[in-house]
């Protein structure tokens, strides 16, 4: 009996723990998978970073459009030249005056206005006899997003009166955005171009 428990003692010894040949083996296993694996999660990053720069995109050019839409209605005073798009990004984020009338005035035709039913006063349609106007502050942006693939909250600009692959912006309103970023895309296209 005293002979079978040291048996079974040396074999727990030996079963213990791993041989160098099991480790090796191991820790070959573990950098293969984790030098496949690190390919996969560049990419993983770098098509969320594509995804932002589209979503970033969007939100600029809807604000870009809100904006000229509501100097279209004339409810924001607009300089001549600048065919009603903002003068620049930061405009979207600090906001423009508009004075709102009663609804019956927002639409008003120029006829109407050559006869003198209303004036064209701080940007929006208002009759002179109207106690309903209401100024206030309209912002298009919280704030500029920054660039995910530059890491800065600068963008290129085109302007309505430049070139529609123009890289120089003409300075005088924002008709268009897009990454300062020389990088290619996964698709192929340059960031530039989107």
């Amino acid at each position: 009996m005293q002979q079978y428990i040291s048996q079974r003692r040396e074999r727990r010894i030996t079963q213990a723990g791993m041989t160098l040949l099991e480790l090796i083996i191991a820790c070959g296993i573990l950098l293969v998978l984790s030098s496949a694996a690190l390919p996969l999660a560049r990419v993983t990053i770098k098509r969320q970073r594509e995804a932002e720069l589209r979503r970033d995109l969007r939100e600029l050019r809807d604000s870009i459009d809100r904006y000229k839409n509501d100097a279209d209605k004339n409810l924001i005073r607009t300089e001549v030249g600048s065919e009603n798009y903002p003068p620049d990004l930061e405009t979207l984020v600090a906001g423009v005056d508009i004075t709102l009338g009663s609804t019956s005035q927002i639409g008003i035709s120029a006829a109407a206005l050559a006869a003198g039913s209303g004036t064209a006063q701080g940007g929006g349609l208002s009759s002179p006899t109207s106690t309903t106007e209401m100024p206030s502050k309209v912002r298009y942006l919280r704030k500029i997003p920054v660039d995910p693939m530059t890491g800065k909250a600068e963008w290129g600009l085109r302007a309505i009166q430049d070139d529609p692959d123009s890289h120089s912006w003409g300075g005088h309103n924002v008709f268009d955005v897009y990454s300062l970023s020389t990088d290619t895309g996964m698709d192929g296209t340059n960031y530039g171009d989107w």
